[in-house]
């Protein structure tokens, strides 16, 4: 019986069924990477649904950002609503690493931010995998990076079950929680806590968003409830509980001590090798990180950083690859004697690999690991610490291969790496709905004098770029269409949305020093009509799925580099080529190779796509898709309380701020003095996103004056 399940209106269409057919042949075949060569909107997604029912294993699919992670997340739901898709991303929404500095005698910190609901999605992630066989996980390159030993997280989890005996009645269960580290509260429920009620316990797994009251009659469970953790309605009566840790590290006390006792031994050995180079200093700033972090260790089970030291605790040697996401995926079972979640020479990944816009994802894989071995060398060196935390680290590309089975690269301009190693490479050029690759136009970057095409030859004072592209935009707009700027730095998207807005036009800016949830944010709200212009850098390249777009404007598109390369370019080409009046504006002065050969290949394409639509009788239709807000399964209940209550007050904040906010502050401390701690930061985190302050509040950039404007 099949696992995987595909719901779908529609039948594969275009050039997709080719592409399907060749693609499940080769994995049949065993072919170790293939590589699907497909347009920017031919279904790129589609096509891979298709052949992961077919294949009918879990699959890993990986992405290069969170932002795109979270569309293919949504995306696969779709397709496989009735199975286990899960979104596997960074917890962190602010991360400085631990580093120093030599030349300034610099050390700086570790800082984060966890995003508890990423954290929760993460737990999920792991826990299906280790649960189910229709698992589909939609990763970041998170998932190269350190995560506990899957063997010691499932075997660690308890087991509730109605009608059975736990030793120590409510007491025992409360100490075997605590002793997977979940956390005793008196307060409400947040993921991993717990609190006694009488001869209740109740407690919130990692998870889900449920609470679970276990009620007790003596030292048997009489009863298990799932209730929701707001309303507190009943929502179901399951016989049985499985409860996972409520963190990835897990160590028993045996192997705790034997870590312990392995630190010192290696803390001995650096302390001798700093004595003969003659380093007093880093030896005792190493010695007294060391000894207070395993006081720590030993009377919590716990302290910052510890995952510095994760190579003891897994009973790794030096070197060795730590475990991540990728361990918690099946191995063959024949190869691993029945342990399918082991990874060593005899494991045998029995699980497919799909790597999306594979030209960045595949570079960034294989650079994460020599970034973080040379920040983790000064550490060492200096005596921060211990060699060991070397082993703390993402795997190499190497390790990475070794550990991932059948491949499928997909792109619309796969890189040299897909190009070599696929024994097969499929193209899908021909669209479902007979879009044509989008019309392109090359017009200067500086103020001179250009040729109107309505003026019979006339010569007009051309403004320049950024006066030429909100002219079109306001076209395109007038038409109910919406626009794309791509800019080659984070101020210049910054000034021209600031711009464009005091000029009357609803724009906004889209780059990495947005938060993850908040890019999703502006994404939907652009999509929904919130506003009609979109300026951006990088990150509105590759996969970003928005039909709407009538219109993209490259600025200084002959800067040759990164963001103006060949790849480049087709890839952001490609945001307009979802509407049947796509159309591109490419600002030059001179015509680079680049240039030549994305408008080209884009050329190449839409002669193919003509002459597919001419043979056939197509008429080319925009693309129509449900607008999801994918965020809201990454919120919090506290933020989506907070964005319910904004739509009640706005309005009446707007009629007179100073005596609402003043209300609000006294509703506030009415609150606290109520102790009800909870809605006084409800009511807090309101009035922080009404005056658009905050506990961090980013300072802006300083401004600077737009040519051509």
């Amino acid at each position: 019986m099949a696992n995987f399940k595909l719901h779908t209106p529609w039948a594969p269409a275009g050039d997709q069924p080719q592409a399907i057919q060749k693609l499940e042949e080769g994995l049949e075949k065993g072919l170790r990477h293939q590589t699907l060569f497909g347009v920017t909107g031919s279904g790129k997604t589609f096509t891979v649904a298709n052949v992961i029912a077919a294949h009918d294993k879990p699959t890993l699919v990986l992405a290069h950002n969170k932002t795109l992670a979270a569309q293919l997340a949504q995306e696969y739901r779709e397709f496989f609503p009735e199975n286990a898709v899960h979104y596997f991303v960074s917890y962190y929404d602010y991360y400085q690493p631990e580093a120093y500095i030599a030349h300034s005698d610099t050390y700086i910190e570790k800082e984060a931010m966890i995003n508890a609901e990423i954290d929760r999605l993460r737990h999920a992630a792991t826990q299906a995998l280790l649960t189910r066989k229709d698992v589909i996980i939609v990763a970041s390159v998170s998932a190269i990076y350190g995560l506990g030993s899957p063997e010691e997280y499932e075997k660690v989890h308890v087991k509730i079950q109605e009608q059975e005996a736990v030793a120590g009645g409510r007491g025992g269960l409360i100490r075997k929680l605590v002793g997977i580290y979940f956390e005793r509260t008196n307060a409400d429920l947040n993921p991993g806590q717990l609190r006694a009620i009488g001869n209740s316990l109740e407690f919130m797994p990692v998870n889900e968003r449920a609470i679970f009251r276990i009620t007790f009659d003596g030292d048997v469970v009489s009863s298990i409830h799932q209730l929701d953790p707001v309303s507190r309605a009943l929502m179901r009566e399951p016989k049985s509980v499985f409860v996972f840790p409520a963190k990835h590290f897990i160590t028993s006390v045996e192997e705790r001590d034997r870590a312990i006792e392995d630190i010192k031994l290696e803390l001995e050995e650096q302390l001798a090798k700093f004595k003969r180079e003659e380093k007093p200093l880093e030896a005792e700033r190493l010695k007294r990180r060391t000894l207070h972090d395993l006081a720590l260790i030993r009377e919590l089970g716990y302290t910052s950083g510890i995952e510095n030291y994760s190579r003891h605790f897994d009973g790794r040697k030096a070197g060795e690859p730590p475990h991540t996401l990728l361990s918690y995926f099946p191995c063959s079972a024949k190869a691993t004697q029945g342990r399918p979640h082991t990874h060593g020479p005899d494991c045998k990944p029995d699980f497919l690999t799909v790597i999306d816009e594979s030209h960045v994802t595949v570079p960034q894989i294989g650079g994460m690991y020599a970034g973080d071995k040379s920040r983790k060398d000064v550490l060492v060196e200096y005596g921060f610490r211990l060699p060991s935390a070397r082993d703390n680290r993402p795997l190499t590309f190497e390790e990475f291969e070794e550990r991932v089975g059948q491949v499928l690269y997909t792109s619309a301009t796969p890189g040299p790496y897909e190009k070599k190693h696929s024994e097969q490479i499929v193209e899908q050029v021909i669209r479902p709905t007979g879009l044509i690759d989008p019309e392109l136009t090359v017009r200067p970057v500086s103020e001179g004098v250009a040729l109107d095409a309505n003026s019979q030859g006339d010569a007009l004072k051309y403004r320049g770029q950024i006066a030429d592209f909100i002219t079109e935009a306001e076209k395109t707009i007038k038409g109910g269409g919406r626009a794309l700027a791509t800019t080659l730095t984070k101020q210049m998207a910054e000034d021209l949305a600031d711009f464009l807005k005091k000029r009357g036009m609803k724009a906004e800016y889209l780059h990495s020093d947005v938060k993850t949830i908040d890019r999703i944010d502006i994404l939907t709200k652009f999509r929904q009509g919130g506003f009609d212009i979109l300026v951006g850098v990088n990150l509105l390249r590759e996969g970003l799925d928005l039909p709407e777009v009538e219109l993209v404007g490259i600025l200084d598109a002959d800067k040759e580099g990164f963001l103006r390369s060949d790849t480049s370019l087709i890839q952001t080409i490609g945001r307009a080529a979802r509407n049947v009046l796509g159309r591109v504006i490419l600002y030059a002065d001179v015509m680079t190779g680049s240039l030549e050969r994305a408008i080209g290949e884009t050329n190449r394409r839409r002669e193919k796509q003509l002459a597919y639509n001419k043979e056939h009788g197509i008429t080319p239709q925009t693309i129509k898709k449900e607008i999801h807000d994918i965020a809201a399964s990454m919120r919090t209940e506290h933020q989506r309380t907070i964005d319910e209550l904004l739509v009640l007050d706005t309005l009446a904040y707007k009629d007179d701020p100073k005596e609402f906010i003043k209300r609000k502050r006294e509703e506030m401390a009415e609150a606290v003095e109520q102790l009800d701690f909870e809605t006084a930061a409800l009511i807090r985190d309101e009035i922080y996103k009404l005056e658009g302050t905050g506990p961090k509040a980013r300072k802006p950039r300083t401004r600077k004056a737009l040519s051509g404007a």
